[in-house]
């Protein structure tokens, strides 16, 4: 048995994030990773940095044969780069290899075909999440049936592309493929996109991405998915339409990773949906062992992990003075074309809360920076409490927006009322001028 101070389990964001700050504290580290390919975790390997570098070309037109070739530079690049920086850390030592807990304190793992028990007074579990295969009758394992891990490995464009799903990761994977030039065609079983998010600008959302020539086929299902010809498979609908395509993406979503963790050994108890279940704190059940980003459900996004890993460090040095709940507002972005930015309520959203709301609202095309970029397209809409001119919330469609979201954030988290951003002078012409005409709310 090998004892360590801290043992995480997992390279993503927060467990590379906690190996270095404890590292630091000389603490005696080790990070156990079963895919060499997955150092640095999720985001750089297989989600946030290979999309958007595909995102980014696709916009600027370069052949997706090419741009799938700059994204492995990418990833591989961030990747060894993470791997050093802990790697060459004399106070961490690195497992490639699955681990498995036997106790809530033995962590067994299996390295040169040796097993080796592992065993640490302070553990960490950050195993993230994997894609969720739904129960879809056919050739649900045909080689054209692809996640969003798998679809981004395909080095030649599908002439059609089938999307099962329409949420953010589905939308987002039908704008960067059809920039690329496929016919694509997205399948909800629900009637309407993004239920949660304003309606005005989710229309708006739609028609563009429409205006494209993006399909969209709601309220039906993917009943089966059966290989018609040597390049091609057919997807039967629950309406009775056989809709053939070249590759079909299936995005209903990610689920955390706790299978073979061997938690049934220990007293970490999951979630209905899951999750490891942890307190306010992130610690689990089991005392001394904490999980993190998104094995512990909730917002799956990279920034959360890194944030996580905030709650952590100040449990263990800080005197717990942070923690989930003192988490403040959370923004998020759809990089479709244009991008969705949102953060906070909608305007529905309050007034189900009770609030007496003002509400901003500027069409892009009123803006002199989207003629000087030649992008009109969009909306921004911004929701205020009448009563505190306190910033409610606020999303954003159009160019730039995943920028000036966080300039939202900042001002939400300082408590400044609304007209903080409406009267700043802001260089010209730039986007984040919009705010001295979205927030000039008459009251």
């Amino acid at each position: 048995m090998i004892t360590f101070d801290a043992l995480i389990i997992g390279f993503g964001k927060a467990g590379k994030t906690l190996a270095g700050e404890l590292a630091a504290k000389d603490w005696k580290v080790a990070l156990v990773e079963k895919d060499s390919k997955m150092y640095g975790g999720t985001c750089i390997n297989i989600a946030c940095i290979p999309t958007k570098v595909l995102v980014h070309d696709g916009l600027h037109q370069v052949p997706y044969a090419d741009a799938i070739e700059r994204k492995n530079e990418v990833v591989e690049k961030l990747r060894n780069k993470n791997y050093k920086s802990l790697a060459n850390n004399k106070q961490v030592t690195i497992f490639n290899s699955t681990a498995k807990f036997r106790s809530d304190k033995e962590v067994e793992i299996t390295v040169d075909g040796q097993q080796e028990v592992l065993t640490a007074e302070h553990i960490f579990i950050n195993t993230g999440a994997t894609s969720i295969v739904p129960p879809i009758k056919g050739d649900i394992k045909s080689d054209k049936v692809y996640t969003s891990t798998t679809l981004i490995e395909r080095k030649q464009l599908p002439g059609k592309l089938a999307i099962i799903g329409a949420g953010y990761i589905g939308l987002e994977f039908a704008s960067m493929y059809n920039n690329f030039g496929a016919d694509v065609t997205l399948i909800s079983p629900d009637e309407e996109l993004l239920p949660h998010e304003d309606r005005e600008i989710i229309a708006e959302m739609q028609k563009e991405m429409e205006i494209k020539g993006i399909r969209f086929i709601f309220g039906n299902h993917a009943e089966e998915i059966t290989e018609s010809r040597k390049d091609s498979v057919t997807v039967v609908l629950s309406n009775g339409e056989n809709l053939n395509t070249n590759a079909v993406l299936l995005a209903t979503g990610r689920k955390p990773n706790v299978e073979h963790l061997g938690l049934e050994n220990t007293t970490i108890v999951l979630t209905e949906r899951d999750a490891i279940k942890v307190d306010d704190h992130l610690e689990t059940t089991a005392k001394n062992v904490w999980a993190l980003g998104d094995v512990k459900g909730g917002m799956q996004f990279t920034y959360i992990s890194l944030d996580d890993s905030r709650i952590v460090m100040d449990s263990l040095f800080g005197g717990k003075q942070y923690s989930l709940a003192k988490r403040k507002n959370v923004p998020y972005s759809v990089f479709i074309d244009p991008p969705l930015s949102r953060i906070g309520l909608t305007a529905q959203e309050a007034k189900q809360q009770g609030f007496d709301i003002l509400e901003g609202n500027l069409s892009i095309v009123d803006h002199p920076r989207a003629h000087v970029i030649n992008d009109l397209r969009g909306i921004f809409k911004v929701v205020i409490d009448k009563k505190t001119d306190q910033i409610l919330g606020a999303s954003l469609f159009g160019p730039e927006s995943p920028e000036l979201i966080n300039l939202v954030k900042l001002a939400m988290d300082l408590n400044a009322p609304y007209t903080f951003l409406r009267d700043q002078i802001y260089n010209h012409p730039v986007m984040s001028e919009t705010f001295n005409t979205l927030f000039d709310i008459n009251v």
